[in-house]
Formats: C-alpha cells, sequence, structure tokens
C-alpha cells in the first residue's frame, strides 16, 4: 500500500549483477557514474543512477529492486504490473516514469528489478499551502481515471476483509464494529476504471522551487506497482484515507469534495460511497506503524504511530457520521 525504499545500502552501491544488467540497457558510450539510496516508503530499495555519456552529459534513471522476502517472492506479478502500466501511460500525457527495462524474475539481477526513466520534482507531506495541493492531486487522478486503456490491468484487489480487521488501541469498539459491518456486505457495483490504487501524497511529486515564487505543480506520479482496474471510488478512497493519516480527518473529507469539483464522478449512493472509503481505511488499522514511520524519516517527526492511529479512528467515526 504504500511507497517505495527500505535503504539497506547506505552508500547507494548497486550490486555488481544488477550493474551489469544495467550497463546492458545503456546506449553506447554510456556508463554509470553515480548511485544515491533513495528514502521514504517502504518495500523495495530504490536508487536514482545517474548515466555518464562520452561527451560529458548526463541523465538519471531509477532502479527498483525487491530484496524483501515476502516481495521478492511477488516480484514477477509486482514488476511486471509495474512495466506494463507505465508502458500503457506512455504519450497519455500522465507525468509517470517510462520503463527501460525489467528482470522480475531476477534472471541477471541479484534481486527482481525495474530500470526507469527518472522524474523531475520531489514529495512533499507537510501542511503547508495543502489548500492548494489538494486540488492538484484530485485533478490529477481523475486524469487517470480518464484513460481507456485498449489492455485492462488486472482487477483490483481488497486490502482486507471484515474478519481481518484489528481496530488500533483505545479505537472506539463500538464505532469499528459499525465500520466493520459495512464492510462485510458484497462490494457495491461499480463502473471500471483505470487504477493507480496507490495514489497518495507520498507517490506524487511536485516542484516546488524556487519557493514561493510560482504555485505548486505536479510534474511526476510514481510507484505504479499495484496498477488495477476497478472503482474510482477506491483511489480516491486510498488518497482520501493517506490525507486523513497525514493532515487529519477532515482533509480525507475534503479530497473526495476536490475529486468532483474536478469532474471526477464518484459513487451515487452514500451507502456505496461510505463502503469503498472504509474497504481502504480500515485496511490501515493493523499497518499503521508501516505508513508512519517513513512520513517521519521525511520529516514529520511528530507522526507517531499512535498519532496517526487516533487520526485514523477519528477519520472512521467522520466517514459513518457523514455517509453513514
Amino acid at each position: 500500500m504504500g511507497g517505495t525504499v527500505i535503504d539497506h545500502d547506505e552508500a547507494g552501491a548497486v550490486r555488481p549483477s544488477t550493474l551489469a544488467w544495467v550497463s546492458r540497457q545503456l546506449e553506447a558510450g554510456e556508463r554509470v557514474v553515480g548511485t544515491e539510496a533513495l528514502h521514504g516508503g517502504i518495500t523495495a530499495e530504490m536508487r536514482r543512477l545517474t548515466i555518464g555519456a562520452r561527451d560529458g552529459g548526463t541523465r538519471d534513471l531509477v532502479l527498483r529492486s525487491f530484496v524483501d522476502p515476502y516481495f521478492v517472492e511477488h516480484a514477477e506479478d509486482l514488476l511486471t504490473r509495474e512495466a506494463d502500466g507505465l508502458a500503457l501511460l506512455t504519450g497519455t500525457g500522465v507525468p509517470a516514469p517510462a520503463p527501460v527495462a525489467v528482470d522480475a524474475t531476477a534472471t541477471q539481477c541479484e534481486y527482481p528489478s525495474l530500470l526507469m526513466t527518472h522524474l523531475p520534482g520531489r514529495t512533499v507531506l507537510d501542511d503547508e499551502e495543502l489548500e492548494a495541493r489538494v486540488p492538484l492531486l484530485a485533478r490529477q487522478l481523475v486524469t487517470i481515471h480518464a484513460l481507456r486503456p485498449a489492455d485492462r490491468p488486472q482487477e483490483y484487489k481488497a486490502w482486507t476483509t471484515a474478519d481481518n480487521v484489528v481496530p488500533p488501541a483505545g479505537a472506539d469498539p463500538v464505532t469499528w464494529a459499525a465500520a466493520t459491518d459495512v464492510i462485510r456486505k458484497p462490494a457495491p457495483p461499480y463502473e471500471g476504471r483505470l487504477l493507480h490504487r496507490d495514489f497518495h501524497p507520498g507517490n506524487v511529486l511536485f516542484d516546488v522551487s524556487p519557493p514561493s515564487t510560482a504555485d505548486p505543480r505536479i510534474t511526476g506520479v510514481v510507484d505504479w506497482v499495484q496498477t488495477s482496474w476497478g472503482p474510482a471510488d477506491l483511489d480516491v478512497a486510498h488518497c482520501s484515507s493517506n490525507l486523513a493519516m497525514l493532515h487529519g480527518p477532515a482533509w480525507g473529507l475534503r479530497f473526495a469534495e476536490a475529486y468532483e469539483e474536478a469532474g471526477g464522478v464518484l459513487a451515487a449512493a452514500a451507502d456505496e460511497r461510505l463502503s469503498w472509503r472504509l474497504l481502504d481505511a480500515l485496511a490501515f488499522a493493523a499497518g499503521v506503524e508501516w505508513v508512519a514511520r517513513p512520513w517521519r524519516e521525511a520529516g514529520r517527526a511528530e507522526l507517531t504511530t499512535r498519532a496517526v492511529e487516533e487520526r485514523l479512528d477519528a477519520y472512521v467515526a467522520a466517514l459513518l457520521d457523514a455517509l453513514g
């Protein structure tokens, strides 16, 4: 669900067999002249590779490698899906990386890996200027959902079930029991859309320099590992949950409004909207530390696991009040 980076190698070095594979993907005369470990997510090693050419020019690529045993086991599906998804986005106007090469089964690399182009910009996770960024996030998601690919990705998968929901410590048991009962019912019918499936501020890059001289703009949407086909409500729900935990429950509710203001279409019935929204929010209950840790590493030190759990609890209650 959440992001892209574990730094297992502080030096940023790429393992020899992987480096040799990368080198075979480069143009004549090019070579890797620098590597930098990227930080901020939870599922993979990510490195920015600086590629030098004979004429002294450079360009950057990004290397994703799954090293955790769980993700290595699922890497063939995940990396192939991301590479296919990125290829599908080429030429659409969605600012996504372009795939360069993939070794999803680690035939040539030490670990399953995907090589892709590098996008400018950085993630922005602080509260400042959030009011300006939320409509940009919403408009970007509407643009993604408007795409009609000739080849559909696989159907979405739910990330929790009613039987697996474990309320966070201190959560109101009555509220969580009511929320769990909502997702115990069959999923509502929906019109399928192309889903990013992990769309949230940690996977969106902004051009924020120079500061205070221009409005923020989105320069990239990354981490397409979970690309799926399903209801627009589910992508909106996921971004809403993240905004609620990052910035407070009111921002989780605000994002759905911004999505509709941008021309997006959500389920017509309140109970259907509630179902999708809770299906996503409740999936975070058992893994709050997973998402909170990279936020703290990115500078949000106040977002302790307990603080984020309290926001998630308040957001679930707010959803039931607003849509229940």
